[in-house]
């Protein structure tokens, strides 16, 4: 059985999707944008503030669902530039402990509404 997950801290969905489904005690949650859910915007500064913004959103969903990123067992992290690793690994390190979840980063030609990073996640109780 699915069950829908909607923070209302994280920004709405910018698609035909839910920001997470639960199914089966696995939480899958859809690529976060960096987008202030409050402002509707990115946050002032480049790459660093916006991975903050990505996983504060995670947070925000992974939280409404009763999920923590302790429960985190994968990521797929997107960056626009592959530059910007160093950057991912240091953000990454606030939000993450070890174990640390398994992990894949690509660098892609671009992401909606032109953001320098995306993120998801899946989580098990």
């Amino acid at each position: 059985m699915k069950k829908v997950i909607a923070s209302p801290l994280a920004p709405a969905a910018v698609g035909p999707y839910s920001q997470a489904i639960e199914a089966n005690g696995t939480l899958y949650v859809s690529g976060q944008l960096p987008i202030d859910a409050a402002t509707g915007k990115f946050p002032e500064g480049g790459v660093k503030e916006q991975l903050h913004q990505v996983f504060k959103n995670i947070g925000y969903v992974l939280s409404e669902a009763g999920y923590g990123f302790q429960d985190v067992v994968k990521t797929t992290v997107y960056l626009q530039d592959m530059a910007d690793f160093g950057t991912l690994n240091e953000v990454y390190a606030q939000y993450f402990s070890e174990p640390f979840p398994a992990r894949v980063a690509y660098q892609v030609a671009a992401l909606p509404k032109g953001a320098l990073a995306e993120a998801e996640v899946i989580a098990i109780k």
